[in-house]
């Protein structure tokens, strides 16, 4: 029996891989409580995923309703399946700055103590499988906001000729700038995981996502920008925007292209890798660009509302290069555009996000 260890399996990412590792043959064991609805709200909750994965998976799927947190619970899984585990697949996270401020303790405890637990077991239980760790560009801090950068008419837009003009690298520093307590959590995560591949010879790879997105986001106000943007419009809500007068940048990658590049490094791991993943100049937006590629979709115009002041540690902009990751994985292909997962969120939402009566 070969097992696919999925944490926050009923996530975006996670239940995505949740599917796609079962297509491979893979036995699947999530690792999933629901703590989404605790940190945005019942409308955020991720349970009606773990009954569709059931639903859909059978006896392929396992689901374990553990905290990651919870070094006991979580060792007993690890011991269950031992060395069966073929490839551990960490996605459970508290994302949101704004969430992260009002509880430091549990968003640290969650992000940095629930990776180092992930990481210590699969050291004692499963020590070949390679670690695929959800990242986060957050890991830069405000660092990107100081890059040069030219206004033009719907986005912020970097200075022709940079050395980041197809994307920032990996070279980017994270010292000296403001991360926010999200960032700095996600940080220390970060840095646990390359230190594992280093120190004890385990396959591990960092991947700093940028926007990562799908149908399968359970979208909120302060978590899943394009999910979010599309259910305003469906739903007729307001959406507010955050400073930078909406031109803010952001490259956002489809959940197939997160979870492709995930396999392709599952299949050759190494150790101690640390590749940004995101939609990269292949697919990337403004907000005041979401809007209108939103509007053409449904006909309907978005309700906005706009503060002056951005969100601390927010990026001004934000592309990443995939370079690394295709410089390693040649056969790595991106699919979605912007306008493709706007599209798909729609259709996937069209008889669910209605206007409340």
């Amino acid at each position: 029996m070969s097992v696919a260890l999925v944490t926050g399996s009923a996530g975006l990412i996670g239940s995505e891989a949740v599917r796609h590792f079962a297509g491979l043959g893979l036995d699947v064991v999530g690792i999933d409580n629901d703590m989404r609805a605790k940190f945005f709200g019942a409308e955020a909750s991720t349970a009606w995923n773990v009954l569709r994965l059931t639903s859909e998976l059978g006896d392929s799927y396992t689901h374990h309703d553990v905290d990651i947190r919870d070094r006991d619970g979580l060792a007993k899984i690890f011991q269950r399946y031992g060395k069966d585990i073929a490839v551990v697949i960490h996605t459970a996270a508290q994302p949101s700055h704004d969430w992260a401020v009002r509880d430091p303790f549990t968003d640290f405890d969650v992000n940095a103590g629930g990776t180092l637990n992930v990481l210590q077991n699969v050291r004692e239980y499963s020590i070949d499988a390679p670690v695929i760790h959800c990242s986060t560009n957050k890991v830069y801090g405000d660092r990107p906001n100081s890059l040069p950068y030219v206004e033009l008419d719907t986005r912020w837009e970097i200075e022709p000729g940079h050395t980041y003009e197809q994307g920032i690298r990996e070279d980017m520093s994270i010292d000296s700038c403001l991360h926010s307590v999200f960032g700095a959590s996600k940080v220390a995560a970060d840095i646990m995981v390359q230190e594992y591949g280093r120190y004890f010879g385990m396959k591990t790879a960092c991947f700093r996502g940028g926007t990562l997105t799908g149908p399968a986001h359970s979208a909120t106000e302060l978590h899943g920008f394009l999910g979010y943007v599309m259910r305003c419009n469906m739903e007729r809500r307001t959406y507010k925007i955050f400073g930078y007068k909406g031109k803010m940048v952001r490259d956002a990658i489809h959940s197939h292209d997160v979870i492709s590049a995930f396999e392709a490094f599952f299949r050759n791991p190494r150790s101690a890798a640390v590749y940004n993943l995101g939609g990269g100049r292949h697919s990337n937006t403004s907000h005041l660009e979401a809007f209108a590629i939103s509007e053409r979709i449904t006909g309907k115009e978005m309700i906005t509302e706009y503060h002056d002041a951005n969100r601390i540690g927010d990026h001004q902009w934000w592309i990443g290069s995939n370079a690394a990751f295709q410089h390693d994985y040649p056969d790595w292909k991106q699919v979605y555009d912007v306008p493709m997962i706007l599209t798909e969120i729609y259709e996937a939402n069209v008889d669910k996000w209605v206007p409340a009566q």
